[in-house]
Parts: C-alpha cells; structure tokens; sequence
C-alpha cells in the first residue's frame, strides 16, 4: 500500500432544501389554509479517525467531497428528507488544517474522534410556518441556506512513544527489525528507508511500546536536500528520540559532528523536537575493534548530557541496556499510547 501523508481536499456541505408555499384545496374544505412543509437540512461533512486507515492514500486522487443536499418541502405539510452526511474516515493521529492560512483547525489522535468540518445548510421553512392572526394565508417561504465550503489540508502524523533519528544507514531499519517485528528494506546504500515504519516492541515483562523508524536526515535537510525534512512531522509526538549515530563512521577530529548535523536539522524544524527526551545509541560496535577507540567516543558522546549506549544492531549487542533503559523513560511519561490499535495496523 503507498504511503501518503498529506493531501489537500475540498469539501462541501450539501444545500438544505426549500420551503413550500401550498394550500390545502380539497372538496368540502373552502378555507383549508396554508400546507407548505419544510426544507430538508442539508448533510454535513463528518471526518473520523479509523483504527483501520493507516494512510491518506483515499485522498491522493480524489479531492472534491461532497454531502448530499435536503430535499424541498411540499404540499399537505410534507416535509423534505435530509441530505445524508459524508463521514470520511482517516487515519488515527490525522490533523486537518486550513488550506488558506495554515492554521491547524482540529487533531484527531484518538480512535472514533470526529469533526464536523462543514455543517450542512439548514432547510427553508413553508408557509404553513408563516400563519398568524393577521397573516391567514401567507403566501412566502425560506430557501434553504447554501452548506459550506471549504480547502483543507490533511497532514497525517504517526503516533509512536520513540522515534528513530539519525543519518543514512546509521542502522535505524537494522534496529527496528531486531527489536520488533517491523520489516523495513534495508540495504547498504543511503536512504533505503523512503517512508516511516512503525513496530511494536515488547521487553521482558515492561509493557510493550510502539516505535517509529523515519527515513534519514542529511545536511541541508531543512532546505529540501535530501528526503528534506518531511517526515520529521511522525516523531513530533514522540515521548522519546533515541539518536543513532554510526560509530564506526566517526572522524577522529570532528566525532560529534554527525550528532550535531542531525540536531541542527532536527531545530531548524521545529523547537519543540530539542526539548524531548533522548537518548544517545552509537550503533555498530563491532566495526570498531580498538576498545581504547571505544571508550573514549563513548567518553565523548557522555559529555553531552544525554544517557549513551553503545550497541550493534547487527549483532544485538548492548540492545538489552538500550530497551531497559527506553522501558524506564517511558515508564516515567504520564501519557500511553494505544499498542493494541497500533499492533492491527502494523502487525504483532
């Protein structure tokens, strides 16, 4: 299934109906009086968040959504049917913004959350509304009001409690297939990850937790270089980033400036992505053979103030350290997300 994870829609309420402007006229009944039924209300467009949508691929080639208008009223008081309403479902963690503006107008990061984004027209009232004590036999009606009309863009975001970073091929896919039962392609060669991919990862007795691979960042990411900054959107509501870095990589002279890359890409998009909680994983390990090498890019690393672990995902050293550590940051967040509805979007 492609992945798509924004899409512009328009979407239009429908019409409500007409009131009608009628007389009862039967035999035997000089002064039947006004009968003119109401206006049908018009449907409404309703978006709900679906444990079933796991993308907004729905979205990609359609792009007008619209309700059906209310029927018009008719004689003998019969009042117009109402226009059904749209429900269009998307997937959980959906937020839907203005077109126009850009300013987010609803999150949906829950199962069964709704928004009513355009409210159908309401219908017009006959003229059987319009009888008073001086007004016997009116001969007016309403029109129904037009429904609304509105360009949004959808903007889907992943829900997941750790987020993978880093640069290509610092091992972020290797790890997420090792820990959890995501199957990400993985290859040597630079950004074999093109979409983000969520697994469910399960320790010892912890509770399990939902982590997210997104493709990698390079220099100049936040100017379009690269896969750009895109993704970086799925780990905005991550509890936790856990930064890989590709130890066997590392100059020398300049060990810190993989990490200092990606975290400069990582504020450069948004300031709320420096004040997470993360952890530090020098993966590869064993591509470095000279422990003295070792322990002083560890010792480097530690003086960043973020807790460090060296590990090979390849090898699966160090990545019962990692997950305990992950399990107890986790265990200290107030918020949980739901494992179970993530599980029946992206296997156990």
């Amino acid at each position: 299934m492609k992945f798509v994870d924004e899409v512009k829609v328009h979407v239009l309420s429908g019409n409500g109906g007409n009131g009608c402007v009628s007389f009862r006229r039967e035999k035997y009944v000089p002064r039947g009086g006004p009968d003119g039924g109401d206006g049908g209300e018009g449907g409404s467009v309703i978006f709900v968040a679906s444990e079933g949508k796991n993308t907004l691929l729905d979205f990609r080639y359609r792009h007008l959504f619209k309700a059906e208008s209310g029927k018009h009223g008719q004689g003998r008081n019969r009042h117009g049917k109402g226009g059904r309403d749209l429900v269009l479902e998307v997937p959980v963690g959906t937020v839907i913004k203005d077109a126009e503006t850009g300013e987010p107008l609803v999150d949906l990061p829950r199962p069964g959350d709704r928004w009513v984004a355009a409210r159908g027209g309401r219908g017009g009232r006959g003229n059987a509304r319009f009888v008073s004590s001086t007004r016997q036999a009116p001969r007016i009606a309403e029109d129904g009001r037009e429904g609304e009309d509105r360009e949004l863009v959808l903007e889907l975001k992943l829900i997941a409690d750790v987020g993978l970073v880093g640069l290509p091929n610092a091992g972020k896919s290797t790890l997420i297939s090792v820990v959890s039962a995501a199957r990400p392609r993985i290859a040597d060669y630079p950004f074999t990850t093109l979409i983000p991919c969520l697994g469910v990862v399960r320790h010892g007795e912890a509770p399990p937790f939902v982590m997210a691979d997104i493709p990698g960042l390079i220099e100049g990411a936040h100017d379009g270089a690269g896969l750009g900054i895109r993704f970086l959107r799925h780990i905005e509501r991550t509890r936790i980033l856990a930064h890989l870095v590709d130890i066997s990589q590392l100059s020398p002279d300049e060990p810190l400036r993989p990490y200092r890359l990606i975290e400069n890409e990582l504020a450069s998009y948004s300031a709320r992505l420096g004040e997470k909680k993360r952890v530090i994983v020098l993966n590869k390990v064993d591509l470095v053979p000279e422990k003295d090498r070792l322990e002083a890019l560890v010792s480097r690393y530690e003086q960043l103030g973020h807790p460090v672990f060296p590990v090979s995902a390849r090898t699966k050293e160090g990545l019962g350290e990692l997950l305990s550590a992950l399990v107890r940051l986790l265990s200290e967040s107030e918020v949980s997300l739901p494992v179970e509805d993530v599980e029946e979007r992206v296997g156990k």
